[in-house]
């Protein structure tokens, strides 16, 4: 059984189910569903008032007391919305819609599902002649129910990322708080900053939560919070994203790459000692792919030399390190929430964390130009804000945020388990803290033509429906080590970095998030499995 398929439900099944009438023992089980989270039920918001209406109606005709009408419909009402969710009707096109549907209750209640973009949808109905315009199917409640617990694993793609699933589950949210921010009308630093930033301060444990316009920003202010200029040398690992070492460059400074562990991919803190020298100011970390660095040891060598540790966080916001959050283990921890991260919201974000007061209150100055108070500048500063209507998604996606983590842990832990059984190479997690696994990557010799057999589509056989081409996403996280790049060459310091070159030529990430079911995992690792290239 899947938790990913949506069913929105006309007035009739409701209304029949309250009667006890028609499919009323079917829909129940389907309501039962819905309670134990295992499909996603909905109902049109232009249905509300017709249920209500009908429902009165019909139990006065029964025999119901007039006085204990209202009464009565009010407890099933507050009852059915612990089951369903709420649909709007928005981009509602009405000459399109109105001007060829037979029924306008039925169009709009077809209109409202087409927000669900992605999704496997269909409409309940006891209405054969529903109008639902040819774009959704339309069952009875018994149809439903085998549609509900029946497989449909063999689709032609697994998404690589899902943002769609995740964007069902808390759509009513979403909606509710952007359109509050429409209202109020505050887009830049509006109330909605204050409230994420003291939530995910409290989330990480830090001090101070100061968010920003990227996860690049949240690296560069926090680098000029902490004086970091020409003349000066950064250390940090080469295997990452270039916004790390991109910031350090942007100030004048100079990087100074160290290379990681073969296993976990992450900075070796070995290896940071030799590289610090008298014009070591900093180091930065890379929490990659969702793991956390050994900050304890990285912390420890830092202290030796007086300087500050920057946690690049920007792939691990709910991880943890020896107990502690990910963005709390360090002078300062930096974020991202692109789309794509494990908090992520519908644009470019980021946040800083740390303790230190003095710092915090830098990081806040400069992110708006460095402005002590309006039009006084005391310090050098950028346009780093963070937009108030993606506050607001945020705050919709944190309600569930903790979930997702234990998901994705779980999600972890079952790939690694598969890809153990088939043999596959993996980036190793250490068990002393928690991955959050923003990409699931693992390690092969001939990726290019295993890149090329997923993404053309793999004959599978490990499916309950008959065989098909299963189209894999992958992705390479990342193919070029930051000291081997055009632009970096010439402006970085540091021994070779054989591990990280290494490690470049053999990472491929597969398909990784919160709702990744377990069928697919077992389709995906499988299908690498047998594509014939891994040696």
């Amino acid at each position: 059984m899947r938790g990913d398929k949506h069913l929105l439900l006309d007035v009739n099944v409701i209304v029949d189910t309250w009667l006890g009438l028609g499919s009323e023992e079917i829909t129940e089980k389907i309501l039962d569903l819905s309670r134990a989270d295992q499909v996603k039920l909905w109902l049109s918001a232009s249905s509300i008032p017709t249920i209500e209406y009908v429902a009165k109606r019909s139990f006065k005709q029964r025999g119901v007391p007039p006085d204990e009408v209202q009464t009565l419909v009010s407890g099933l009402m507050t009852d059915l919305f612990q089951c369903v969710d709420i649909l709007t009707n928005y981009g509602f096109d009405q000459k399109g819609i109105y001007s060829s549907a037979k029924d306008f209750e039925d169009a709009q209640i077809a209109a409202s599902i087409r927000s669900l973009h992605g999704a496997s949808v269909c409409i309940v109905s006891e209405d054969e002649e529903f109008d639902a315009l040819g774009e959704v199917p339309v069952f009875n409640p018994a149809q439903a129910l085998a549609w509900i617990t029946s497989s449909d694993t063999a689709k032609g793609s697994i998404p690589f990322i899902d943002l769609a699933a995740q964007q069902h589950r808390i759509l009513p949210n979403i909606e509710k708080n952007i359109a509050t921010v429409l209202r109020h009308g505050q887009y830049i630093m509006g109330p909605e900053i204050k409230q994420l930033e003291e939530k995910l301060a409290t989330y990480t444990g830090a001090q101070h939560c100061i968010t920003v316009a990227s996860g690049t920003e949240a690296l560069l202010i926090s680098l000029m919070a902490l004086g970091i200029g020409p003349g000066v040398e950064v250390i940090t690992p080469p295997f990452t994203f270039v916004a790390t070492a991109e910031v350090i460059v942007l100030l004048g400074a100079t990087p100074v790459f160290v290379d990681v562990e073969p296993d976990t991919c992450n900075i070796d803190p070995s290896k940071i000692k030799a590289a610090i020298t008298d014009k070591t100011k900093a180091i930065i970390p890379v929490s990659l792919y969702g793991q956390p660095a050994d900050m304890d040891e990285i912390n420890a060598v830092a202290a030796k030399h007086g300087l500050p540790v920057i946690e690049d966080a920007c792939q691990s916001f709910g991880a943890t390190y020896k107990g502690r959050k990910s963005c709390n283990v360090s002078t300062v921890g930096c974020t991202s929430f692109f789309p794509s991260k494990p908090l992520g919201c519908y644009g470019d974000g980021g946040a800083i964390f740390t303790s230190d007061d003095a710092l915090a209150q830098a990081c806040r100055e400069i992110r708006v130009h460095g402005q002590s108070k309006r039009y006084v500048h005391t310090r050098i500063g950028v346009g780093g804000r963070f937009d108030t209507i993606q506050a607001a998604v945020l705050l919709a996606k944190l309600e569930q945020f903790e979930w997702e983590i234990k998901q994705r842990i779980k999600i972890g832990a079952q790939y690694n388990q598969l890809m153990d059984q088939h043999g596959i190479q993996r980036v190793q997690q250490r068990p002393d803290r928690t991955g959050v696994f923003a990409q699931y990557t693992v390690l092969v010799d001939n990726r290019d033509e295993l890149q090329k057999r997923l993404t053309e589509g793999v004959s599978s056989s490990s499916f309950t429906l008959p065989p098909s081409p299963l189209s894999i996403p992958t992705a390479v996280h990342y193919p070029i080590p930051l000291n081997e790049q055009p632009a970096y060459k010439t402006l970085c310091k540091g021994a070779e970095t054989p591990v990280a070159a290494a490690l470049a030529q053999r990472v491929i990430s597969l398909p990784m998030h919160a709702y990744l079911a377990t069928d697919q995992q077992i389709a995906i690792s499988t299908t690498v499995a047998g594509a014939g290239v891994i040696k």
